[in-house]
């Protein structure tokens, strides 16, 4: 898919951590003004999305997996079946006309769904990434105009060591190269999970590869993601930090994109971009990015284990990040041409903590 489109190698998320970036993807603004302050805030069901745009420009529109976007009762365990069968409301779908997905839970295998065609849940058997495409794929086969979907697989995602399909298990003795910024206390911990964050690698870029080769060429296909993951670096792990492993992201874009050439683009661009790329792309217009760095912050602190414990905002580009803490004072600085690992802060001394 990168060699026949285009690679966007500089790609951040708007903010590390599910909901608030799922938020800035589907209305192209960052949190808070999208509505979603909080992890258990809901994206408020008057919020315009792309999917209100394509649908009122005559596109059939379909929303397939990982909602977490409604409102969402923090007593509920987050991982489980309670999770991940809680119904989310029509009016709470993001003015998809077709969807049939599931809050959250954390499921990788044998996935509760509902919506459109079910009102209740139902579990599916299989491999979540499989069973998303699957339904995905039937959808577009009854497609006769032009149509948008958005396919929102949870893997890669703790718990790492969850199942996958019998062809992705061999991934056991290989050996892993850590990043050289892995801090030794952490090392252990990064090799058990990265192993298994592989293997929901490959079992789910095989799905993704299925979903590829039922479509034709023409159509625009994006894979990105909403963040990153730790995975030891800075002897941290999980997202929410301000870090290149946290904020970075894939994004990749295949298909006729009204646009010569292809290949790497260093563009700073944002999931926030994506309603803009969407709404030229079924326009037949081009899309360039118009800026020099991308924004990225946390609006506010999620109190899970291992998460970043502080509110911050700043921006990226591809070759310096800045990010300055709730108060307006200097936390980090890098260089990221010189020091793409960020192992030297320069901001202030005082606030390295």
């Amino acid at each position: 898919m990168a060699a026949r489109g285009v690679n966007f190698n500089q790609a951040s998320t708007p903010h590390p951590f599910g909901p608030f970036a799922r938020a800035a993807m589907m209305t192209g603004m960052p949190s808070p003004e999208n509505g979603v302050v909080d992890y258990f805030d809901p994206l408020p069901p008057s919020s315009r999305t792309i999917a209100h745009d394509l649908g009122e420009a005559g596109y059939c529109t379909a929303y397939f997996g990982k909602w977490h976007l409604a409102q969402r009762d923090p007593s509920t365990p987050l991982v489980g079946a309670a999770h991940a069968r809680q119904i989310v409301p029509p009016d709470s779908r993001g003015g998809f006309e077709f969807w049939e997905g599931f809050e959250s839970g954390y499921l990788l295998n044998d996935p509760w769904l509902h919506g459109t065609r079910n009102p209740e849940p139902v579990q599916f058997s299989g491999y979540q990434s499989d069973v998303l495409v699957d339904r995905a794929e039937a959808w577009v086969s009854e497609q006769t105009g032009p149509w948008f979907a958005v396919v929102s697989m949870e893997a890669p995602h703790p718990p790492y060591d969850a199942d996958v399909p019998d062809d992705f298990k061999n991934q056991k003795e290989i050996e892993l190269l850590l990043r050289d910024n892995v801090l030794s206390s952490a090392r252990d911990r990064a090799t058990r999970e990265l192993r298994g964050y592989y293997r929901h690698i490959a079992a789910t870029e095989a799905a993704i590869g299925r979903l590829l080769d039922a479509l034709p060429e023409e159509v625009i296909v994006v894979v990105t993601s909403v963040h990153g993951d730790m995975h030891g670096s800075h002897g941290k792990f999980r997202k929410g930090w301000p870090h290149e492993e946290s904020v970075r992201v894939p994004f990749l874009v295949a298909g006729d994109l009204r646009r010569e050439g292809g290949g790497v683009d260093p563009s700073p661009v944002s999931l926030l971009d994506l309603p803009d790329m969407s709404r030229a792309w079924s326009e037949g217009r081009t899309w360039e990015c118009q800026r020099d760095r991308a924004p990225i912050s946390m609006p506010s602190v999620v109190a899970l284990p291992d998460q970043c414990d502080r509110v911050w905002s700043g921006w990226r580009s591809a070759e310096r990040k800045v990010i300055r803490l709730a108060d307006g004072s200097p936390w980090l600085e890098f260089d990221l041409v010189n020091d793409p690992l960020e192992q030297r802060n320069l901001a202030s001394p005082r606030s390295q903590s």
